[in-house]
């Protein structure tokens, strides 16, 4: 049976894991930012449907 020695020590959290999280965060971010800018117009034309006098009844 063979003992191997590791001489490398492992952090709590490495780099790869703290990369990868702030390129997340980063991307979250940008495409938040990115959808803000968009500019959608707004309706211009005003939405009004007459009704004729006569389906209105006078009540007394």
């Amino acid at each position: 049976m063979q003992f191997t020695k590791n001489t490398s020590k492992r952090k709590i959290f490495g780099l790869g894991l703290i990369l990868k999280i702030s390129i997340t965060i980063f991307i979250i971010i940008f495409g938040f930012i990115l959808i803000n800018q968009i500019n959608l117009p707004a309706p211009l034309k005003q939405i009004e449907k007459i009704i004729p006098n006569e389906n209105f009844k006078t009540i007394k």
